[in-house]
């Protein structure tokens, strides 16, 4: 795979410098920092270049693509190189999703995980920053994005070798305690806006917070708590076992301890899951551009993120309050959660994801999400549990019905989505739900 990431990132190179370029990106948190590594990148080899951030790469998105520009997509394309290979521009794609087509035609190249014998699961920052490396060693300090896209995408418990590489090379504090963030704030707020994991009684709740920490024996130090870093190790043992209480999980299959990652940015150490979460907020309220330079280092774009993040877990937390209590569509193996307009588009999917990480469903049930987005529809798909070892592949589950119905799909085995038109609404949940009940049949039956 190194020999071919060098060999791209050459051809790439030569390319960067005989061209305009523009670069197309995903708006998640490992898409903004694929957009900052190349950004940056080419800020370096003093290339001027046009950007654009994307919900999703849409049929519509690629006919707007500027033509006579050399293009590069960076966590996005895989599933779109039917429609790509139609466009005379030089196009290099960067991206980690399941490919569809193998057989590329030659205005594009592709650097995928997926296409190598030897599969090694890795985020498209992570991706983009090999490329980036290879074009230029001064490249290296960039490796901090690569930790935020890869945290982003939660694959911080597969640790490879490569990755084990590009951690060292980041210089990112590494601490083992209780998953939540932020881990450098006061633990009694860092409690009470708790996520992942969603704690009964404590998330979205303050008293609930304090009866915790009281339950775990933890003093305030002077005004405030002290965060999570700052803990005992006695003290994060109490932590963990008062949120185990309260998660009702057994303590084997608390998937909640590992590594803190700790940034240093704007002179300040930094927990990378907060600042994985204000990015991919920004983007999710609407401001991708804002998000995209706190990753540059913009100081001002630092202070506008943050207000913007309390805004969106404001929304995260009465979105799963409406989810929690709303009416749903449930089958053996699956739920249906059609929030129509009572949800923003761009929460569904952060929303579902959530849910997934929870203990309201049974691991291996499937959660499908939807909400609207003018004349559209926003499908989300995860599967509940952590650890689940379904047969079940989202994205295939998906396609099937959007082969049927038409519109935009995209994603991987275990979380998918789609974008469909509004007016199938109805079509669209008696298909998904005639799959649903097929694949339970299927799986039993094999």
């Amino acid at each position: 795979m190194f020999e071919y990431i060098k060999e791209f990132a050459d051809l790439l190179k030569e390319k960067i410098l005989k061209n305009n370029v523009h670069i197309l990106s995903h708006y998640d948190t490992d898409g903004i920092s694929s957009a900052a590594i190349i950004s940056k990148t080419l800020n370096r080899l003093s290339k001027q270049f046009s950007l654009k951030i994307l919900k999703q790469l849409t049929q519509k998105e690629i006919r707007e693509i500027p033509e006579n520009k050399l293009i590069i997509i960076t966590d996005l394309g895989s599933n779109n190189i039917e429609e790509l290979s139609k466009l005379k521009n030089e196009i290099f794609i960067i991206d980690h999703h399941e490919i569809k087509i193998r057989d590329l035609q030659k205005n594009i190249k592709i650097l995928n995980p997926h296409l190598f014998d030897e599969y090694e699961e890795l985020s498209s920052s992570e991706l983009v920053y090999l490329v980036s490396k290879y074009i230029s060693e001064e490249n290296k300090d960039l490796s901090y994005l690569a930790i935020l896209g890869m945290i982003g995408d939660t694959l911080e418990r597969k640790i490879s070798k490569t990755r084990e590489k590009i951690i060292r090379e980041s210089n990112v504090k590494v601490k083992k305690g209780l998953l939540i963030y932020p881990s450098t704030r006061p633990l009694d707020k860092t409690l009470e806006y708790s996520l992942r994991p969603f704690i009964p009684g404590v998330t979205g709740n303050q008293k609930g917070s304090y009866e915790l920490l009281k339950e775990a024996r933890i003093d305030k130090v002077g005004k405030n708590f002290k965060s999570l870093i700052d803990l005992t190790d006695e003290e994060m043992k109490r932590l963990i076992t008062s949120v185990i209480l309260r998660i009702q999980t057994k303590e084997k299959n608390f998937e909640y301890i590992g590594n803190l990652y700790l940034i240093k940015l704007f002179n300040k150490i930094e927990d990378a899951r907060e600042l994985s979460a204000i990015i991919n907020a920004c983007s999710r309220m609407g401001k991708p551009e804002i998000s995209l330079m706190l990753c540059l280092g913009n100081l001002n774009a630092k202070k506008k993120a943050e207000r913007i993040y309390i805004k969106y877990r404001q929304h995260i937390i009465s979105g799963l309050k409406y989810i929690l209590e709303t009416e749903k569509i449930i089958g053996k193996n699956y739920v249906i959660i059609n929030a129509k307009d009572k949800i923003k588009d761009t929460l569904i999917g952060t929303l579902i994801s959530i849910i997934s990480f929870s203990s309201f469903y049974r691991e291996g049930t499937i959660l499908i999400g939807m909400a609207y987005n003018e004349d559209k529809i926003k499908v989300s798909a995860r599967i509940s549990g952590k650890n689940s070892e379904t047969k079940n592949n989202l994205k295939e589950v998906i396609e099937s019905v959007v082969e049927l119905i038409g519109g935009d799909f995209g994603g991987h085995r275990e979380a998918a989505g789609c974008i469909i038109k509004k007016e199938d609404e109805k079509k669209f949940i008696e298909l998904i739900k005639k799959k649903l009940e097929y694949e339970v049949i299927k799986i039993n039956s094999s």
